[in-house]
């Protein structure tokens, strides 16, 4: 095995040790593309030299950077509609109906830059709009990301047009968001008062979370292997309230673990209520 893919291989095990994350054994190329501007500006000129400084100077905060860049994706504004729409339609609904006076309590897992929670923050607005007084104790949201970089992004609320144009309406754009100089806006507080965000990373204990009546784990479980997949997804059935549901992506599906999850279809989308 050549240098390089010595160094690859190291690589992928540091990055699965340190979050869980498994990159495929083809994957040199989004490596270079993550890691690129960073080792430059470090003057590193290699993966083996990379691991080796993060090594010998654990406490320079060059390991968070590499977890950072290897883990932050680009995300949408109420990203797939649906799993939205199944929210505000059916399990907001469900909610007032057997728990008539409590807090409803969301958690945005692996919220990236902020686009998930604030969307449900603006999905929970709209619900209040057309029905006036039903959810009476409010709403949590608390979201969770591995970056800390993206964790401040979220917590400002501020975006530019690039970020504005990833699925918002303009409609939602004008009810939930400031002008914030050229070519930014602020999200309202109303919106954001809402959402508490946290560093935290999916392999860590969840002990401390509480529970909640809804789980948003959207399109992060296909970066971990089986086993780990099927781990957090006990973890998570554990902060889950009986019959709380569980958002996954898209392409995502629940497979095995019959005792803990059912599957509820919602033409279109499914869903997962907790046993």
């Amino acid at each position: 095995m050549s240098t390089a893919n010595l160094d690859f291989e190291q690589f992928r095990g540091f990055l699965e040790k340190a979050c869980g994350i498994v990159l495929g054994e083809n994957k040199q190329y989004l490596v270079s593309s993550r890691l690129n501007k960073l080792m430059e500006q470090q003057g590193i000129k290699s993966l083996g030299e990379l691991i080796q400084r993060m090594q010998s100077q654990p406490r320079s905060g060059l390991r968070e950077q590499v977890v950072d860049a290897m883990t932050t994706n680009e995300t949408l504004w109420f990203r797939d509609t649906y799993p939205f729409e199944v929210l505000k339609n059916k399990v907001l609904p469900e909610f007032i109906k057997s728990n008539a006076g409590q807090r409803l309590r969301i958690w945005s897992a692996a919220c990236s830059s902020g686009q998930e929670p604030y969307s449900l923050s603006m999905s929970i607005d709209e619900f209040e709009r057309s029905n006036p007084g039903q959810l009476k104790a409010g709403a949590q949201i608390f979201a969770t990301d591995l970056s800390s970089l993206m964790l401040n992004t979220c917590k400002t609320g501020e975006y530019d047009n690039l970020a504005i144009g990833r699925g918002l309406s303009q409609e939602r754009l004008q009810r939930y968001f400031e002008p914030k100089g050229p070519g930014r806006w602020v999200i309202k507080a109303p919106i954001k008062n809402r959402v508490e965000f946290r560093s935290f990373n999916l392999l860590d204990s969840y002990a401390a979370f509480g529970k909640f009546d809804v789980v948003f784990c959207r399109n992060v479980l296909i970066y971990f292997s089986a086993e780990m997949k099927k781990d957090i997804l006990l973890r998570i059935h554990s902060t889950l309230k009986p019959g709380g549901y569980l958002f996954l992506g898209a392409s995502e599906a629940l497979n095995g673990l019959p005792d803990h999850y059912q599957m509820v279809q919602c033409s279109p989308g499914i869903i997962y209520q907790a046993k």
